[in-house]
């Protein structure tokens, strides 16, 4: 049965590879393939907004001339979800990220504008240090006095909590005892003067 599923093709005998002639394919053409969307975007045309994880039928392209490192860059060609207009996102393998090229703006995102600052700030004193070894030297000695802060308030932290983890279970339960039984001492003795002030009168009957 499995003799079926082989399947044979006829070679002829004066069969040539080399005159089979090579189909080259060129360099920009387009393949169609279905993505997500990397990011939330709003479309130029219509205002409509397109969240990210959104499945399309794009199309995708090599970028011609232009590469990262060697990396090749991709384009993809979307189309807006209500006025079919068209979008076209790049990769940017530089930032590990996409970038829209038309069609679209990308929305405001909090944490990458925060990246950016520590990155920018990283950049400033990488560049700072470069030429200037008193500048180097000032830039480690603050991060050791803000290491030495740190560790400061941590074993204040850690002395606040061991103080206060001196009241144990036990010692807590034993004290609500205690004051529970001097209230019920007192309530007792009270009683006890309330009875001896009562006093019966004897009317004859």
């Amino acid at each position: 049965m499995a003799e079926r599923k082989v399947l044979t093709k006829y070679i002829p005998p004066d069969f040539d590879p080399k005159k089979l002639d090579r189909h080259r394919w060129p360099k920009n053409r387009q393949i169609k393939v279905r993505t997500m969307l990397p990011m939330s975007i709003r479309c130029n045309t219509c205002g409509n907004y397109i969240s990210k994880g959104t499945k399309f039928n794009s199309r995708k392209e090599e970028v011609v001339g232009e590469t990262y490192l060697g990396i090749k860059i991709f384009r993809f060609y979307l189309k807006c979800t209500n006025c079919s207009a068209e979008l076209a996102i790049k990769t940017d393998p530089q930032n590990s990220d996409y970038v829209v090229e038309s069609g679209a703006t990308r929305n405001f995102e909090p944490w990458r504008q925060q990246d950016e600052v520590v990155d920018n700030a990283k950049r400033r004193r990488a560049a700072e240090e470069m030429g200037d070894a008193v500048k180097s030297l000032e830039n480690k000695t603050l991060d050791s006095k803000k290491d030495i802060d740190i560790l400061a308030a941590l074993d204040e932290m850690k002395s606040m909590k061991a103080r206060h983890a001196t009241v144990s279970l036990d010692s807590m339960l034993e004290a609500l005892q205690s004051t529970y039984a001097t209230k019920a001492r007192k309530l007792e003795e009270k009683d006890k003067v309330t009875i001896k002030s009562i006093v019966f009168h004897d009317r004859g009957f």
